[in-house]
């Protein structure tokens, strides 16, 4: 429990969590991307309309927007395989998105689905046989107007 408080404490502190992404997820980091917020049950990312996150059509590129939507489910994903024992292997094995609206400013990524994350990491652990989950991370804009809905699948399996 204390090794899962060590990667939250990581996670919320901006400076530690902005070095961890430019030594592990450098395009995240070159992106923009951080944490607004996260607990055990749900976190929020968020990434900014930029030069480096921009398509050509004046918003956001999709690329950026599935980086940050995923960012948000695989933190809670971490959270729970971190120092687990046995080891637990993780992997996005399937990932569709929706989009509804161009992104002209800054996105931010909600997952509230921690506790079905953790409830799979758990009957992955307890056995050899993978579990898999499938999480949503919901996208909006400042002005709380829905941008895109991503629907990531996680394998989990004990090593």
């Amino acid at each position: 429990m204390e090794e899962k408080n060590k990667l939250l404490d990581l996670a919320q502190s901006p400076f530690k969590f902005q070095l961890f992404l430019l030594t592990k997820l450098p395009a995240a980091f070159f992106s923009g991307i951080k944490i607004k917020e996260i607990n055990k049950e749900k976190c929020i990312t968020s990434v900014p309309f930029t030069w480096l996150t921009q398509n050509p059509f004046r918003s956001t590129y999709f690329a950026s927007l599935a980086m940050a939507a995923e960012m948000s489910t695989g933190v809670l994903a971490l959270l729970n395989t971190y120092k687990k024992s046995p080891p637990i292997s993780m992997l996005v094995t399937k990932m569709e998105a929706t989009y509804f609206k161009k992104a002209k400013g800054i996105t931010f990524f909600t997952c509230t689905e921690g506790s079905e994350i953790a409830t799979t990491v758990n009957k992955a652990a307890s056995g050899k046989v993978g579990q898999t989950v499938t999480v949503k991370s919901t996208g909006r804009n400042k002005g709380d107007e829905l941008i895109a809905e991503f629907l990531f699948t996680w394998s989990f399996k004990a090593k």
